[in-house]
């Protein structure tokens, strides 16, 4: 048996296998009737490129701010302030 002989037979077969496919999706195919309804709406989390803001539209980021050490020590002085008004309440 040659190769060409080998390779007529696996053709062969698989014209078969073809036509047996065929016949197989063709009882099993939805009816014109199922498709033509709306197509089916997509479900889950979108893609990422759909979801990124080009980078011209968004907005400069804002400075961060700083806190001075003459407004900390008011702070401080403020708290202390509080915690001494809480205490002499608790007291009474």
């Amino acid at each position: 048996m040659g190769v060409s002989e080998i390779l007529a037979t696996i053709d062969s077969e698989i014209a078969t296998l073809q036509q047996a496919h065929a016949l197989l999706s063709g009882a099993f195919a939805p009816t014109a009737k199922k498709t033509a309804s709306r197509p089916k709406k997509k479900t889950g989390r979108p893609k990422k490129v759909a979801a990124i803001i080009p980078a011209a539209v968004k907005p400069a980021k804002k400075k961060k701010r700083h806190i001075s050490a003459e407004g900390r020590k008011r702070i401080a002085e403020a708290v202390k302030k509080r915690w001494a008004a809480q205490k002499a309440a608790a007291a009474k």
